[in-house]
């Protein structure tokens, strides 16, 4: 699965992009450093791999991946080729989907394209520009259907109708993940490859100073994937270790109110210091965080909430050869999952032989689950659940 970064100039998309990655994206103060995108895979985090491999000594393992795009800064007028805006919209267009860094710091000595710092407007401007881009795409979608419709033929009519209203949402400001459509109309609407179709994660980069670890007991979140301070309501946050940290910085209270009416996701993050850690060694880099009280980087819960965002689990294989986690989407069957580990394995698909993560650690090995009877033979309709371990029993 490929993410693509994006943002305008000089809201940290590169040092971000480092420090996910630690592939030297090249990091400058100055508009349309990044032109052509970077691209590095990154791991998903999984401590069920680490427990698998001490249980079974496998020569390998192998985590599930995402492959994170660096795009260059859009800017106000990118619909209309401004910046190089049309070579950098088709760069989005090929990403499944899109974390939106999104600048929530004051720095005098990084200048902002448009002179102050503002989310709020910054957001708008970003998504104004795909929204125009997609407006274009719709049109000439609906002018293609009207014409086929002409022929009397109800289906590039019923199309058209989806095209007007697509259009009409579009030119309210609203992107086209928010727009409600049916199963049929969902697909001709993936097919148009629309860039506010995709998944969107904001990341809200702050400074080190606003970074305020909370003495309170409550797990809301961790280090950087935080609710914000003040009385702006309830805000969902990445909960993913009991560590709670409080930001007090307006700009990042008003990015999560934005994303709570479009329904999106926010991640805290401090890009420079996040890039900092990654180029750490592993015992220096945990021995950083454990000095902090902190059980996971800020990155490292990014990384999982985009791998949520895009609807993805893993299920895990072991034995002595490699443990390894697999991708698929949720709500996958057996053979399907199968037939990601090998097309021979979902042709000629006999069962799957599972038991749940949990209840293998319970047992302390395959074997006392067999005994207990806690291995499950499951068919062709089974749905994979995140964390199972399989073994694919075929034929071919």
């Amino acid at each position: 699965m490929k993410l693509g970064v994006i943002g305008l100039p000089n809201v940290g998309k590169s040092t971000l992009f480092n420090a996910l990655t630690q592939a030297g994206a090249q990091a400058a103060n100055y508009p349309f450093c990044t032109i052509e995108p970077n691209v590095g895979v990154v791991c998903v985090p999984d401590p069920r791999l680490d427990a698998l491999a001490l249980m079974h000594k496998p020569e390998k393992v192998t985590p599930a991946t995402i492959e994170f795009v660096d795009i260059a800064g859009l800017v106000r007028g990118a619909s209309r080729g401004e910046g190089l805006g049309n070579k950098f919209l088709s760069h989005i267009r090929e990403v499944d989907a899109v974390v939106h860094v999104v600048r929530c710091f004051a720095d005098e000595n990084v200048i902002h394209v448009d002179g102050s710092v503002d989310p709020i407007r910054d957001v708008e401007t970003i998504n104004l520009e795909l929204i125009f881009a997609d407006m274009e795409t719709v049109e000439k979608r609906l002018g293609r259907a009207l014409n086929q419709a002409k022929g009397g033929d109800k289906k590039p009519l019923a199309e058209a109708e989806l095209w007007k209203r697509l259009y009409a949402h579009l030119e309210s400001g609203q992107p086209v993940r928010t727009f409600a459509a049916g199963k049929e109309e969902q697909v001709l609407i993936h097919d148009a490859c629309l860039l506010t179709s995709k998944p969107c994660i904001y990341a809200a980069n702050i400074s080190e100073e606003d970074i305020q670890p909370s003495d309170s007991g409550d797990v809301t979140g961790g280090r950087f994937a935080v609710s914000p301070a003040g009385d702006m309501g309830t805000v969902p946050a990445v909960t993913v270790t009991p560590v709670t940290v409080t930001v007090t910085n307006k700009l990042v209270r008003e990015l999560y109110a934005l994303a709570q009416r479009e329904g999106a996701e926010v991640v805290t993050v401090c890009a420079r210091l996040e890039e900092e850690i990654s180029q750490l060694a592993a015992g220096e880099k945990d021995a950083f965080l454990a000095e902090m009280g902190i059980a996971q980087s800020g990155l490292t819960q990014m990384i999982s909430a985009c791998y949520r965002l895009l609807g993805l689990i893993s299920f895990l294989t072991a034995g002595p050869k490699e443990v390894r986690a697999w991708t698929i989407p949720a709500g996958a069957r057996a053979p399907q999952a199968a037939g990601k580990i090998h097309t021979d394995f979902e042709r000629g698909f006999i069962r799957a032989e599972v038991v749940g993560y949990d209840a293998l650690m319970a047992q302390g090995n395959m074997t006392a689950c067999r005994e207990k009877g806690q291995i499950r033979s499951e068919g062709k309709d089974y749905v994979v659940r995140d964390g199972d371990v399989i073994l694919f029993r075929f034929n071919v």
